[in-house]
C-alpha cells in the first residue's frame, strides 16, 4: 500500500490538532480532540501517547497538546492537500461548495509528492481554500483574523473572512444564507439571552436583509471587522 494512505489515523489527530491550535487559537486538551474527532477519550488518550512517543506531539503540565516541529510540519502538508483538494473539488469539478471538506478529506491521503505539483499547476495560484483558509506554502505565514460574528454587536459591520468547515450541515445553512468567504454582514441586534443575532448579508448579487442564527453557529464565522 502507498506510504501516504497508511497512516490515515495519526495524520487525522494531527490535523485536528493543528486546525484548532493554528486556525481557531483555540487551548488543545484530549477531550476537544475526541470531540472534534467523534471517537471516545481513551481512543485519543491512546493516540496521543503514539504521537508523543513519536516525537510529534508534547503535552504541558496544564495537559495541553502542543505540535512539534516534526509533527507541525507533517500537519502542515496534509492540511495543504486537504485545501488543494478542495479547490480542485470546488473549482474545476464544480462540487457544491457545502460538500467540498468531507470529500476532500477522503483525497487528501492519496495525493503524492507526485500528484500535488501536478494539481498546483492545474489550480495556478490559490492562496486561500473555498472556506477562507490560507493554503500553507502558497501564502507564506498570513495571519488569520480572531474575530468571531459572535464578538460583534449591534450595528457592527465586517467581511466574512473563513467560515468553520468540518459541519457539512452547517455549510449547507451557510450556503443557502449566502454566509461565504467575501460576504459582508451587517449585525442588526444581538439577543445573548435568546442566544441569537440577527443581521443582513450581502454578497456579488446576493442580499438577505434580515437573517436570524444563533450564538453558536455566529462563533464559527471569523470576520475582518
Amino acid at each position: 500500500m502507498p506510504k501516504q494512505v497508511t497512516n490515515v489515523a495519526v495524520d487525522d489527530a494531527l490535523t485536528t490538532i493543528y486546525r484548532l491550535s493554528n486556525d481557531e487559537g483555540e487551548e488543545v486538551i484530549a477531550a476537544r480532540v475526541a470531540e472534534r474527532l467523534g471517537t471516545k477519550p481513551a481512543s485519543v488518550a491512546g493516540m496521543l501517547s503514539r504521537l508523543k512517543r513519536n516525537s510529534l506531539v508534547r503535552i504541558d503540565a496544564k495537559k495541553r497538546i502542543h505540535l512539534t516541529k516534526m509533527g507541525f510540519d507533517r500537519a502542515e502538508q496534509m492540511v495543504r492537500r486537504h485545501r488543494l483538494a478542495e479547490c480542485l473539488l470546488v473549482d474545476v469539478m464544480a462540487l457544491d461548495w457545502w460538500r467540498a471538506y468531507e470529500e476532500a478529506h477522503l483525497m487528501e491521503h492519496a495525493i503524492s509528492d507526485v500528484t500535488e505539483p501536478l494539481i498546483v499547476r492545474l489550480l495556478g495560484e490559490r492562496e486561500v481554500s473555498p472556506f477562507g483558509y490560507p493554503i500553507p506554502g502558497e501564502s507564506g505565514t498570513k495571519e488569520m483574523s480572531r474575530v468571531r460574528l459572535s464578538d460583534l454587536g449591534a450595528g457592527d459591520t465586517g467581511v466574512v473572512e473563513r467560515v468553520f468547515e468540518e459541519d457539512e450541515a452547517l455549510l449547507r445553512f451557510f450556503d443557502q444564507e449566502g454566509i461565504r468567504p467575501t460576504a459582508t454582514i451587517s449585525v442588526r441586534e444581538v439577543a445573548p439571552y435568546l442566544g441569537t443575532v440577527t443581521l443582513s448579508v450581502t454578497d456579488d448579487g446576493f442580499a438577505k436583509t434580515e437573517l436570524v442564527i444563533g450564538s453558536e453557529a455566529a462563533r464559527l464565522i471569523w470576520i475582518v471587522a
